[in-house]
């Protein structure tokens, strides 16, 4: 696992590359790390808007919910088209010298863990205000955030890998997101669907633990929302699913870690 403990050994290096992401993000902003919230609180009160207000559900605390979901699948849409171009962006770098190479997809993903580190923090409070018996759970949302975070760093290493391959790869994941976020129960929740939706049980099978987003999306926000523990099969489903993203990783990129400057 070199390719993960490289973080700790060329830690400066990795800080070096986080801040220059960081900076070129908010570079002449006048609000600065505040706009990282903007989108996804505008996201939230539009789809708040449309299917709170316009078209209400049965949802208790929906915003709450909304927020968690849109939090979670912010943090890995973003990271998975920024991870995409991240080897891409820094061809000139890597071509010139010599350097661990994951370090700048993982730093890519870094500078998106700072909102989402951000978004989970006002979660964490918003849950203490408006739903008291959560509070028992909600501290749980940090160790399975963490989880989550190993996850999306593993995707975006591999999808890394593969843009550098093929380049198609990047725009095959723009046009994927979309369907992808509208499969995955981010506006909605499987205990919701009508009678005629139920009738597909195969297909909500594939939908609910086939969508590998979906599992972990639960585990963090039942720990916010439900103000229960997340269910076992979710927490366990995350973990798993964290180390072999992270394996599955590392195998690629020491496959084509010899190729990537060539490719470039």
């Amino acid at each position: 696992m070199a390719v993960y403990t490289d973080l700790v050994r060329y830690r400066e290096l990795f800080a070096n590359l986080f801040r220059r992401n960081f900076h070129a993000r908010y570079r002449g902003s006048v609000l600065g790390i505040a706009w990282s919230l903007v989108n996804p609180l505008a996201l939230m009160a539009v789809y708040l808007l449309v299917f709170g207000v316009l078209f209400p559900n049965d949802i208790p605390h929906y915003s709450l919910y909304l927020l968690a979901g849109l939090a979670c699948w912010i943090f890995f849409a973003t990271s998975l088209q920024a991870g995409a171009r991240s080897l891409l962006d820094s061809a000139e770098l890597i071509r010139k010298v010599r350097f661990p190479r994951q370090l700048v997809a993982f730093s890519v993903v870094a500078t998106q863990l700072v909102t989402f580190g951000l978004m989970l923090a006002i979660l964490i409070v918003l849950s203490l205000v408006f739903i008291p018996a959560a509070r028992s759970w909600v501290w749980l949302a940090v160790p399975l955030a963490v989880l989550f975070a190993g996850l999306v760093t593993g995707v975006a290493l591999i999808v890394a890998c593969l843009n550098v391959l093929f380049r198609d790869i990047e725009h095959i994941l723009a046009a994927a997101l979309l369907p992808w976020f509208f499969v995955t129960p981010i506006l909605w929740r499987f205990a919701d669907l009508p009678a005629k939706a139920q009738e597909h049980h195969k297909l909500l099978v594939v939908l609910r633990w086939g969508n590998f987003i979906t599992p972990p999306i639960y585990a963090v926000r039942d720990a916010l929302w439900l103000g229960a523990a997340p269910r076992v099969a979710d927490v366990v489903y995350l973990a798993v699913a964290a180390v072999v993203a992270l394996a599955a990783g590392a195998l690629l990129f020491r496959r084509i870690d010899d190729r990537i400057a060539i490719e470039l």
